[in-house]
């Protein structure tokens, strides 16, 4: 399949990513996810990586607590499910920490 395009809008900035076609609506989805803790950390004001990075640990926090509380946070989902879930999730923090490392070896703000 070939690669769609998008600008997601994270804390007031714009990134250019790219997904495989059928998975825009989603990774949108995510973005505004990852927007929305952005915003809760006031990281508006901080630079990218930093914003990055508070976004990925307030993110991981929540999957922390989604390993160790499966049934009350997510009650609705069977253990495989939750399990899938739990990595795509842990997946996707590795890739903002490891994006947040990387801008943080080229900015000079932090």
């Amino acid at each position: 399949m070939a690669d769609s395009n998008l600008t997601l809008s994270i804390a007031g900035r714009r990134f250019a990513v790219s997904c495989r076609k059928g998975e825009e609506a989603h990774i949108q989805a995510l973005g505004r996810m990852i927007d929305g803790k952005a915003r809760a950390a006031g990281a508006v004001e901080m630079s990218e990586p930093r914003m990055l990075l508070f976004a990925a640990l307030m993110l991981a926090d929540e999957l922390d607590t989604l390993r160790r509380e499966p049934r009350e946070t997510a009650p609705g989902l069977d253990p495989k499910a939750r399990a899938a879930l739990a990595g795509r999730i842990d997946g996707l923090t590795q890739r903002i920490e490891n994006i947040a490392r990387h801008l943080e070896g080229s900015d000079h703000h932090a």
